[in-house]
Parts: structure tokens; sequence; C-alpha cells
């Protein structure tokens, strides 16, 4: 009797992070997790072992999943390395804060006498990199979201963080990547293939990322 070949495993990561700032604040982004949850979906339905790590988001994730649910980037980056040797490819979709406050307040903060108030930052950790480097013969995806120079900042950040593909979105007017609604991507490769999507669901969007990434290696 012929055995199948074990399932191959896809780790994803979706949503926002949230850093705290005092007990009822916190700084974070307009990310809802869509992208990451509809990938998930798509992934189980090919059959593919997922496991999702996703920060604070309303969605409720696919059955028959493994799902972590975290809220800061250093939570997300400790749930990333904990699964990470289990994943033949990784997805990094979550928008992971770049910086956190340097402290936290214990009580809220009240407001002050000055107008202004100045909130000191200190860098979080860069996951995708610390993956990029130690990636082996996985498959590493990640996602850009750019304001300006879309496709050649894209570009760099595939080369930079040792990515095999980058999935790359626009926010600029008429052009709105989070949540509901049509939407336009590129999808570029380490081997130079560039794929243009235009008013597109995010469902749709990913089923013809994992295509690509099945096109790719898998």
């Amino acid at each position: 009797m012929t055995r199948k070949p074990p399932r191959k495993t896809i780790l994803i990561t979706a949503g926002p992070t949230i850093e705290p700032l005092d007990p009822v604040r916190f700084l974070s982004n307009h990310s809802t997790g869509r992208m990451g949850f509809e990938l998930a979906r798509q992934a189980k339905r090919k059959r593919y072992k997922v496991i999702l790590i996703s920060g604070p988001t309303a969605l409720v994730p696919p059955k028959g999943i493994r799902f972590v649910r975290i809220k800061d980037a250093r939570q997300m980056k400790k749930e990333v390395l904990r699964f990470f040797k289990r994943a033949d490819c990784v997805i990094m979709t979550a928008a992971v804060s770049d910086f956190r406050p340097a402290a936290v307040s214990k009580q809220k903060i009240k407001k002050a006498s000055k107008d202004t108030v100045y909130l000191k930052l200190k860098r979080n950790p860069d996951i995708l990199a610390a993956l990029g480097r130690k990636k082996g013969r996985r498959i590493l995806v990640g996602f850009s979201l750019e304001t300006n120079n879309p496709i050649e900042n894209a570009r760099e950040k595939l080369k930079s963080k040792n990515l095999d593909i980058i999935v790359i979105n626009q926010a600029a007017k008429g052009l709105d990547p989070f949540g509901r609604g049509a939407k336009d991507v590129a999808i570029v490769d380490k081997n130079g293939k560039m794929s243009v999507l235009k008013g597109r669901s995010k469902r749709s969007i990913a089923r013809l990322i994992i295509e690509n990434i099945e096109d790719y290696r898998m």
C-alpha cells in the first residue's frame, strides 16, 4: 500500500498588533485581518494544514485550523517562532506595528496642561527579517503597503528580507487596501514574475496568492 505524502503546513499571520500606551489606550493601524483569514480559508480548502496567528480582529477563523490570538508585536514574534519549524510556507500578512511606546503607564495618562505631549517610541522586532535569515527551504511570503513607489520599494523589501514572494498594496487617493471591497494588488516573486490583479475581492486575491505559491515551489 502506497502511503500518501504528509500534508504541507502553511503558517499565516493576520490582523494588526496593538501596542499599549496605558491601561485604556494603544497604538495600532487600520488592518482588519481579512486578507490573512481569507488566505487561511483558501489554504484549508486546498487541504493544507493551516496555523493562523492573528492580532485583535472581529473575524471568525475557519474551522479545522490551528488558531492563535495575540495582541502585540512581541507576542506575535514569540508565537511565529514557536510554530516556524513546523511550516513549509510562511505568509506574513499581519500589519505588525513598527514601533511601541518606550514606557507604558500603569495608570491612565491624564490631559496635560500643555497643548503638546511628546511620545517616545522604540523599535519593535522585525519578525519578517528574522525569518528571512533562518528560512532554509521554506517559502517566505511578505506583504508591502506603500504610499509611493510601490513596486520599487517592494522589490527592495523582497531582496533585503530574503523573501520568495511579495504582495504589494498601495494606500493612496482612490486606493484603500483595508477591509472589504475590490482591491488592486501586485504579486512579485524572486524569479521576477509579476502578476497584477485589479478590482478583485480579497477572497479572489487569496486564492491567487496560494496558486502563485504552488507554482513557485510547493
